[in-house]
């Protein structure tokens, strides 16, 4: 049986590493794709290669189209099967307090980064008239986020992204869908105090914050469902209610 392959991007850790080891254990080869966190992503490598699972790592700027250029010069031909767009990044804040170059930061790489990755992979997809792409987008991106702003912004436009990319596409034969995470404990919560990340799990109907693991959960279903395509689903214990 042929191995599917998945490129995960910003896969080093959080919600990434996790996709990339339920992946992995599900029988997937995994493209950990990471920009700054080298260690971490060749850790998570070994980890997934020991558990006999099949991994590889690869380092680009997905906001820099030459590095996605570069780093698809570097799978096989019709590699790969499936795309997760993850990277991603926040920022909070007063919208008048806030720099061109942290408005540059978070457009390009949640927005330019899905973009580029996107326009990278399709025509391999389109050749074999077959593929995925699971685009990781946020709650804020559905309903707006105080002090998170271009964030939302960003997240928002990739669910607009996703919508007509998957009308776009699917002729060809690719599914394009779009998970949005609610609060989810990772690293993006590391500023919040216990006290703040009890409240927002109180704010949750199921009473706690969401585990990486559910969104990588929800990644497999969609890799897995080739009559599903255009949808934006939440994974936020209902938070988004």
């Amino acid at each position: 049986m042929e191995v599917k392959s998945v490129l995960i991007t910003g896969a080093s850790r959080g919600i990434g590493a996790s996709m990339a080891e339920l992946f992995a254990k599900s029988g997937y080869h995994v493209i950990i794709n990471y920009s700054k966190s080298q260690d971490a992503a060749l850790a998570l490598c070994r980890k997934i290669s020991e558990g006999g699972g099949s991994a590889e790592c690869i380092s680009a700027d997905v906001s820099k189209t030459d590095d996605v250029t570069q780093m698809m010069s570097k799978l096989p031909a019709f590699s790969p099967d499936i795309l997760i767009n993850n990277a991603g990044v926040s920022h909070y804040g007063l919208l008048q307090d806030m720099t061109d170059a942290e408005y540059d930061r978070v457009m390009s790489i949640n927005v330019k980064g899905t973009f580029n990755l996107c326009r990278a992979v399709l025509p391999r997809m389109i050749s074999k008239k077959a593929g995925c792409i699971i685009n990781i987008s946020s709650i804020w991106g559905r309903r707006g986020g105080a002090c998170e702003t271009v964030y939302s912004a960003s997240k928002a436009a990739v669910i607009g992204l996703t919508l007509a990319l998957a009308k776009e596409v699917g002729p060809s034969g690719i599914t394009v869908n779009c998970i949005c995470p609610g609060v989810i404990g990772t690293d993006m919560l590391s500023s919040f105090s216990e006290e703040e990340k009890a409240a927002l799990a109180g704010d949750t109907p199921l009473m706690r914050l969401g585990l990486p693991h559910d969104v990588a959960a929800a990644a497999i279903f969609f890799a897995e469902n080739r009559f599903i395509t255009g949808q934006i689903l939440d994974v936020s214990g209902g938070f988004s209610l």
